[in-house]
């Protein structure tokens, strides 16, 4: 079967390559016009890349390199959190799907395309062997009927058995989107659908087998990374949800003449152009969600968690979550009204966000109430089922036009329900000005929130895992500032955020309030180098937390990327090097799979470990494809290669991809 694996992925391979290559020499093709992101509330265009790059193609199917510092559970598509504090998304209404935000579709990373001829992006990325295999299949489609209307479709296949034993995830991804782009009415739509099934190893049972597993064979210093034994065996989670979004737009305003071009001969045809003054929006957007654990079986429950709240023997935890946001607003476009010489807006924000969990079985009081439960304040059953409603009000302020000053902001007051006394305002300003004969930008931005903590932090019911809270709001003030000169090939970016309430997991996996404040201060150098073929690029970060505590960070991180890039032929563009993840050791937070959850702990470290990778990245006209030794250095720069406590880094091996784009 390995064998046949093989002979499948290599015909693949060169079946992409060979139609690439017909498919660029039946004539020149039009590249792709323009992608862009959705800005919340109310729709707003955010310029995108569309993804036919070659830069570093191939690091992206490893799972430790989704960030400079990211502490991953081990395989491809499983949990991860990103430790570079500013880079990490605050904890969502549903914080189950948290911990794979890196791999699920979401509003935040859905792109919408304009093209000018149909375009189809289908890539292929595959690692290990017949124990170990990884296999992903990702399609982008997007077509254009005329100018104005799009239609797009998207689907992700992603399988990884994992290095080790009892990690394997299975997840399909899929999408469609449309979008209207015409002179009175805007549309943006997609629906985005997700099934994911991770199984849970709850980590190796000794950190010796990875770091000295003489000690443990009697002698033999080497294992087979799937044959480890785990915590977890017969463990897994599924995760599945889907979100349908809609954004309108009807723009009111006036038809402006334009003259017979005089430089054009013979032109004497007048243009009549559109202009927008005031526009109406009406976004719609659901969304829902289902987590399930479940285990099998009762002597590893008994070792794990030593409770089991509602059943014995299998347990079998679904919780699930759907909201439906209705937003209405009206905005003033910048530079045609008299009273707004920026873009102006006021919108009207309505959510309704309902919960369904296993039900309260227990005994508020007497001999059958566990002892565990007792600290907490379990006055009353948790409801099985739970519904809350939300009331905004807000505003926008924008400025996109002009090359000495932009600046955006936008701010929302919660007045009606769980919503009443909520603030949340956040903004941006940037300037440019010339310097060393280049453009250099700076950026100020800043923050400041006073939001309801999750419903799910306060009401909990599984059979590991129960808690019943009353935490306040969640106080976060954050300012800072970027420096980007092209000419050195520099970014800076250095910022600060006081966060009072911060709700964390504690050493018992519980949600815990920090009743004071958390100071984080991060520094960031983004500086790249050039000569010749020669390229050198690097990313510095220096964070520190004023209690590590109540929120750990490692003090430093560093990705740095040595590489040769230079063409074949003519033809053949190539990226060659070798690349480094670092960051200094710290107590970085374990994982705890019932509740997909990164709790705090003080017992073991990770960290000073550098995984390093060999590849070698190519384009060739429409076609990308790389090979790769990922985490090459493994047993010549130490054995402690841990992302999280009790779960090790991917061991060396192979990996190759290839990623055609069929313009057509």
């Amino acid at each position: 079967m390995n064998k046949i694996r093989h002979y499948l992925i290599i015909s693949f391979f060169a079946t992409l390559l060979g139609v690439a290559l017909q498919t660029e020499a039946k004539g020149p093709v039009v590249a792709p016009s323009y992608a862009w992101e959705i800005l919340p509330p109310l729709g707003m265009h955010q310029s995108a890349t569309i993804d036919t790059t070659l830069y570093n193609y191939g690091q992206r199917s490893i799972p430790s390199q989704q960030g400079i510092a990211y502490a991953s559970t081990g395989n491809l598509g499983a949990a991860g959190i990103d430790m570079i504090y500013f880079d990490r998304k605050p904890m969502s209404d549903f914080f189950f799907r948290d911990a794979l935000s890196a791999w699920l579709p979401m509003q935040g990373n859905h792109k919408f395309y304009n093209t000018r001829i149909p375009m189809t992006l289908l890539s292929y990325n595959t690692a290990g062997g017949k124990e170990t295999a990884t296999d992903r299949l990702k399609a982008i489609f997007s077509g254009n009927a005329g100018k104005r209307l799009q239609f797009g479709a998207n689907i992700d296949y992603l399988y990884s058995k994992g290095c080790y034993a009892n990690q394997a995830v299975k997840n399909l991804m899929w999408g469609l989107a449309s979008s209207y782009m015409g002179d009175r009415y805007e549309l943006q739509t997609f629906f985005n659908h997700y099934n994911g099934l991770n199984l849970d190893n709850g980590g190796i049972t000794d950190d010796l087998y990875i770091t000295d597993p003489a000690v443990l064979q009697g002698g033999e210093s080497s294992i087979e990374s799937t044959a480890i034994p785990t915590n977890l065996t017969s463990a897994r989670t599924r995760m599945k949800g889907q979100e349908f979004y809609m954004n309108h737009r009807y723009k009111l305003g006036f038809w402006e003449v334009i003259p017979p071009n005089d430089t054009v001969p013979n032109d004497t045809v007048e243009h009549r152009v559109f202009v927008p003054v005031t526009s109406v929006i009406w976004t719609f957007d659901y969304n829902d969600a289902l987590h399930a654990f479940t285990n099998d079986s009762q002597t590893e429950a008994d070792k794990m968690w030593g409770r089991q709240y509602l059943t014995t023997g299998q347990s079998y935890n679904p919780t699930s979550y759907w909201s439906l946001r209705n937003t209405v607003g009206v905005a003033l476009h910048e530079g045609f009204n008299k009273y707004a010489k920026a873009g102006l807006s006021a919108y009207l924000t309505h959510e309704i966000r309902r919960y369904r969990q296993c039900g309260d079985t227990i005994p508020i009081s007497g001999p059958d109430r566990p002892e565990i439960l007792t600290p907490y304040p379990f006055d009353s059953k948790i409801a099985r089922k739970a519904s809350e409603n939300f009331l905004w009000v807000g505003a926008q302020l924008t400025k996109q036009q002009g090359s000495l000053l932009r600046y955006e902001a936008t701010a929302r007051i919660g007045v009606v329900g769980r919503a009443a006394g909520e603030i949340h305002a956040a903004g941006n300003v940037s300037t440019r000005f010339r310097l060393l004969g280049d453009t250099v930008s700076v950026t100020g931005y800043g923050l400041f929130s006073n939001e309801s903590a999750p419903y799910l932090m306060n009401n909990y019911v599984s059979n590991y895992f129960m808690w019943k809270n009353d935490f306040g709001k969640i106080r976060r003030l954050k300012f800072g500032g970027m420096l980007n000169v092209p000419q050195t090939r520099t970014n800076i970016n250095i910022g600060a955020e006081n966060v009072q309430n911060l709700i964390y997991f504690n050493p018992q996996c519980m949600p815990e309030q920090h009743g004071g404040s958390v100071q984080v201060f991060s520094a960031s150098l983004e500086q790249n180098f050039r000569v010749g073929i020669l390229n050198w690029n690097n990313r510095l970060t220096y964070q520190t937390s004023s209690s590590e505590a109540v929120l750990p960070l490692p003090k430093f991180a560093v990705y740095s990327n040595l590489f040769l890039r230079f063409k074949v032929a003519k033809v053949l563009d190539v990226q060659f090097g070798v690349d480094c993840n670092y960051y200094t050791r710290y107590y970085a937070p374990g994982f705890q799979p019932a509740t997909m959850s990164f709790y705090n702990q003080r017992e073991v470290k990770v960290g000073n470990y550098p995984f390093m990778n060999v590849y070698a990245n190519m384009k060739l006209k429409k076609a990308r494809f790389y090979v790769m030794m990922s985490h090459v250095n493994q047993g010549l720069t130490g054995d402690n290669y841990f992302a999280l406590p009790h779960y090790p880094m991917d061991p060396r091996r192979f990996q190759m991809g290839v990623s055609i784009d069929f313009a057509n």
